[in-house]
């Protein structure tokens, strides 16, 4: 079996942390650094992926939900505080982790039949207080690990709310992992973005399930609640209306394009070609799919995205194949040419790509 490297997927992209690192106070600019270096410490760090040794494993059922406290060190995965089923720590950080967990494996086996994040029972691992002051959260192949923002800031200076405190960000972490098992999307360029976009879709399905909202009672926002009140910002990205999450002095402007007219070009060593820039158009093209089949976005919409994730999408795949490939399945799963497929062509002309499908051949 071959092994292959997998990236470390951060929910804080560098070219906030550098906006930050640029035009913040002291306190600021200090903790935008260190998150800066800490990123590329770890992205040096060669991963392998994770999946070797969970599809060499006896398959499991049932949640198996882990959480660790690394009490500011950077030591993973840190002292137990909570096993699956036990009681509330009382710590909101840890608490938080393990319901967000908890409800992403339910989305996932209950809407979707998936088996936890491998599809094998795998235990779902996360730690929190990692570091201290570490403006973050992160999947590194094997488990969850988030940091406390600016918790230890003076109040006029925090930009960063703990990174629990978002359940879709849970669910975005987390859906790298599935990502990871099954198209293992290179991290870079088209194939990063939409590895982005499949994290941002699902952490926003999640968040919407636990809700129970439907496509247009919610706000599609990732990230909401991240954001101290000295931000002018509502979340990290909208898929909603890419470019207007957030326009602050600090922070800066939301870049996000949502059409293809407006992609961003980049170089690989900025953002790996911008994938977390450019995931606004496919978050787009879902939102607009979603919004036109209406009700509840996890049941169709969502089916539609997770299915060709699973089985059709490959890991050097960009915009148009992602465009194609949900096109068909949605003819498969709910007809061709029924509202649903016509819903998805629909979304992906409307952030000015077109659906191009060969027809097959009859054979004679």
């Amino acid at each position: 079996m071959t092994h292959r490297s997998n990236p470390i997927c951060f929910i804080i992209p560098p070219h906030i942390l550098r906006n930050v690192a640029e035009r913040g106070n002291n306190n600021q600019k200090a903790s935008a650094w260190r998150a800066l270096h800490i990123s590329d410490q770890l992205r040096g760090q060669r991963q392998v992926l994770a999946p070797i040794a969970s599809l060499l494993a006896p398959s499991t059922e049932g949640k198996r939900r882990s959480v660790y406290d690394a009490k500011q060190e950077d030591i993973l995965p840190g002292k137990l505080v909570r096993n699956e089923g036990g009681k509330a720590t009382g710590d909101p950080a840890a608490d938080e982790a393990y319901d967000g967990a908890g409800a992403t494996y339910d989305l996932y086996k209950e809407i979707f039949d998936r088996e936890s994040i491998d599809d094998r029972g795998m235990r779902l691992i996360s730690t929190v207080h990692y570091l201290k002051g570490y403006d973050n959260a992160f999947w590194n192949g094997q488990q969850m690990v988030y940091g406390d923002g600016d918790e230890d800031m003076p109040e006029k200076d925090r930009l960063w709310n703990r990174f629990t405190k978002s359940i879709d960000v849970i669910g975005h972490e987390l859906t790298h992992g599935v990502t990871q098992f099954e198209a293992n999307l290179a991290y870079r360029f088209q194939s990063g973005a939409l590895n982005e976009s499949m994290s941002d879709v699902f952490g926003s399905l999640l968040k919407q399930r636990v809700k129970n909202q439907t496509a247009d009672q919610a706000d599609w926002l990732i990230g909401e609640g991240l954001f101290t009140a000295n931000v002018n910002g509502t979340a990290i990205r909208s898929m909603k209306a890419p470019g207007t999450a957030y326009d602050d002095p600090v922070i800066g402007k939301d870049p996000q394009p949502g059409h293809m007219k407006d992609y961003v070009k980049l170089s690989f060593w900025e953002d790996n070609g911008g994938v977390h820039i450019n995931s606004g158009i496919p978050n787009h093209a879902f939102y607009l799919a979603a919004s036109e089949i209406g009700g509840k976005a996890w049941e169709k919409a969502g089916m539609i995205w997770y299915v060709a994730l699973r089985d059709r999408i490959r890991w050097n795949a960009g915009f148009q194949s992602a465009s194609n490939k949900t096109y068909q399945v949605a003819g498969e799963l709910f007809g061709p040419g029924s509202k649903e497929q016509q819903a998805v062509e629909h979304a992906w002309s409307q952030v000015g790509i077109k659906v191009e499908v060969k027809a097959k051949k009859v054979a004679a």
